[in-house]
């Protein structure tokens, strides 16, 4: 898809975002993002918690000697009418080498979407920022397994803390709670 197409895709796209996020209009790229089971993020396509429970393969046109850092995060928690615990993080990893994730520095551990019963479609962002060069973020990493650390959370406030300037790319899918996320939370004792 052409920067052009692209970018007037996701115009449209962002008015489901609102104005929580109307920076996000700055976006003139985008990451494909495509989960283990075959399962991809369209520009707010609606995906369950089963299908986007394991890490996804994130890709983008990368330049050659830059250096990225891809946000995940969950801009409705704990409902999009009552976003009181916005934004939670999903995922961060930074200092990412020619596009590829599995060599950059892991922050915060995927995390898969686990919104609440009856709290309706919750929008789940994915960011790409290119960096002026390699950052020392100085952040105790979260693993996958943890919450801790992961609620009301603001993507601008790291960006700007980091200097990451504005995204260069994003994509994002909604999700609403299945009984699999109870199942999920009972497994690790929440």
């Amino acid at each position: 898809m052409s920067s052009i197409k692209y970018h007037a895709t996701f115009l449209r796209s962002v008015k489901v975002l609102d104005k929580c996020c109307s920076w996000l209009k700055q976006v003139t790229g985008i990451t494909a993002v495509e989960y283990p089971n075959g399962f991809q993020c369209a520009l707010g396509n609606i995906l369950t918690p089963t299908q986007v429970r394991d890490q996804p393969k994130v890709s983008w046109t990368a330049e050659p000697g830059a250096l990225y850092t891809l946000v995940m995060a969950d801009l409705d928690a704990p409902c999009r009418e009552e976003p009181t615990l916005k934004e939670v993080k999903h995922w961060v990893v930074g200092n990412i080498e020619n596009g590829q994730l599995d060599r950059g520095e892991t922050l915060v551990g995927y995390r898969g979407s686990r919104p609440p019963k009856n709290s309706g479609l919750h929008r789940y962002v994915f960011l790409l920022y290119k960096q002026a060069g390699r950052i020392t973020f100085g952040e105790t990493p979260i693993p996958s397994n943890s919450r801790e650390g992961r609620f009301k959370w603001k993507v601008r406030d790291f960006a700007r803390k980091h200097c990451l300037g504005e995204p260069v790319a994003g994509n994002f899918y909604q999700a609403e709670w299945e009984p699999y996320v109870d199942e999920w939370k009972a497994t690790e004792g929440l």
